[in-house]
C-alpha cells in the first residue's frame, strides 16, 4: 500500500523529469508540505530522490560507479559540522578559497556567514549549489565531463580554470588518512583537480572527520607532509599523531 511519503516521492520524482534539479523551499510548496518534512521523507530510508545541496535531485545510482554522493551525504554529519565550524573559520573577507567535491565540503560552506565577501573556486555540483546560496560570494565553477557517482566536473583539454588563479586556501578533502599510505579517495578522476589546486593555492588545507581515520582507499592523494594542515573533529591515535608530527602536519580541532 503506497504511503503518503511514497505519494510525495513520487510527486518529486515526476517533477525531475521536466528539471535537473528541484529548489527544496520549491519542492515544499509543490508538495503543500514543509521543507522539514521533505527532509525527513528522505532521510528515512533510500528512494528516487535525494537532497544535495538544498536541491532535490535524481539519484545518480543507475550510473557505474564505485562511490556515490548520494551515499555518502548524511554519513558522520555531526563530525562534519565539528571540523566545518573550524574550517570556516580560516577564511577572510576577500579570500579566493578552493572547495573540493565530496559531503564534508559543503558543511564548510554552510558555516560561513552570509556576510562574507569571498571568492569561490569548486569542481563539483553539489559544491557549488551551496556555494550560490551565499549571497557575498562570487562563485567560479571549473566546467567539463560530468560524473554523476561523485558529482564532479573534470577539464576536458590541457587548460584549467586553476591556471589563471592563485587561491589563497585550498579545502582538500579525503576519505582516508593514513600513516603509511597518506591521504587518499574513492576515484581516480579527483586526483588531477586536487594536485592542481594543491599546486597553485598558497595554504592546503586537508579536510576528513576522524571516521577517516587508518582508512586507505584506491587513489593516492599524497603523503600528509603535502599538506599544510589537517582539520578534522577529533585526534587521531598515537600512531597516525605521531606521524603527523613527523610529516609537519599541523592538526586543528574544535575548540582548539
Amino acid at each position: 500500500m503506497e504511503t503518503r511519503r511514497d505519494e510525495r516521492i513520487h510527486k518529486l520524482t515526476q517533477a525531475l523529469k521536466h528539471t535537473d534539479k528541484l529548489h527544496l523551499k520549491d519542492a515544499a510548496q509543490l508538495l503543500g508540505v514543509s521543507e522539514m518534512t521533505i527532509r525527513r521523507d528522505l532521510s528515512e530510508c533510500a528512494s528516487t530522490v535525494v537532497l544535495l545541496g538544498g536541491y532535490i535531485v535524481s539519484d545518480p545510482k543507475h550510473h557505474v560507479g564505485h562511490y556515490f554522493i548520494s551515499d555518502q551525504h548524511g554519513q558522520n554529519a555531526a563530525r562534519k559540522q565539528r571540523l566545518a565550524q573550524v574550517a570556516a573559520g580560516l577564511i577572510a573577507e576577500n579570500d579566493t578559497v578552493f572547495f573540493d567535491c565530496g559531503t564534508t565540503v559543503p558543511y564548510i560552506i554552510d558555516a560561513l556567514p552570509d556576510s562574507l565577501s569571498f571568492t569561490a573556486v569548486c569542481c563539483a555540483m553539489n559544491t557549488f549549489l551551496a556555494l550560490k546560496e551565499k549571497p557575498a560570494c562570487n562563485v567560479i565553477l571549473s566546467g567539463g565531463e560530468f560524473h554523476a557517482d561523485n558529482a564532479l566536473f573534470t577539464p576536458i583539454g590541457a587548460h584549467s580554470i586553476l591556471d589563471d588563479l592563485c587561491p589563497t586556501l585550498a579545502f582538500i578533502s579525503a576519505a582516508g588518512i593514513d600513516k603509511d599510505q597518506g591521504a587518499t579517495c574513492y576515484n581516480i578522476n579527483e586526483l588531477a583537480m586536487k594536485h592542481h589546486a594543491m599546486r597553485r593555492a598558497r595554504q592546503r588545507i586537508l579536510i576528513a572527520d576522524s571516521s577517516k581515520y587508518g582508512k586507505v582507499l584506491p587513489a593516492r592523494i599524497g603523503e600528509l607532509r603535502r599538506f599544510d594542515m589537517l582539520v578534522s573533529d577529533s585526534a587521531p591515535d598515537e600512531a597516525l599523531a605521531a606521524s603527523m608530527a613527523q610529516q609537519q602536519l599541523a592538526l586543528h580541532l574544535p575548540g582548539a
